[in-house]
């Protein structure tokens, strides 16, 4: 089951989980750092996540923000977005949201 969050409310959502993954990708291999995250303005700040990760997005823009549930049978939350180093950070600009319920 998937729960559409629309880009405004973003901040709103993040407020309710902690560290989250970032996932990269270069030569289709995914690279995921564990990460805190800040909303600044429309995007979302990863502040130095790791030269990997920065080297990734400078190679592939396309990147995925996972926050694991609070607690357990909870919601995931999955952003997805495009990246762009600004010196040792990645800032996302989300193209979307959703918040994930395992079935099953």
């Amino acid at each position: 089951m998937s729960i559409p969050v629309d880009l405004a409310d973003l901040p709103k959502a993040l407020a309710g989980f902690g560290r989250g993954y970032l996932l990269t990708s270069s030569e289709g291999r995914v690279k995921a750092v564990s990460v805190r995250v800040s909303a600044v303005d429309d995007t979302l700040r990863v502040a130095a996540p790791g030269r990997g990760s920065v080297a990734n997005v400078g190679v592939n823009p396309a990147v995925t923000l996972l926050f694991s549930p609070p607690e357990p049978g909870g919601l995931t939350l999955l952003v997805d977005g495009t990246g762009a180093v600004q010196g040792d950070d990645v800032v996302l600009t989300p193209s979307s949201a959703i918040l994930h319920k395992a079935v099953g």
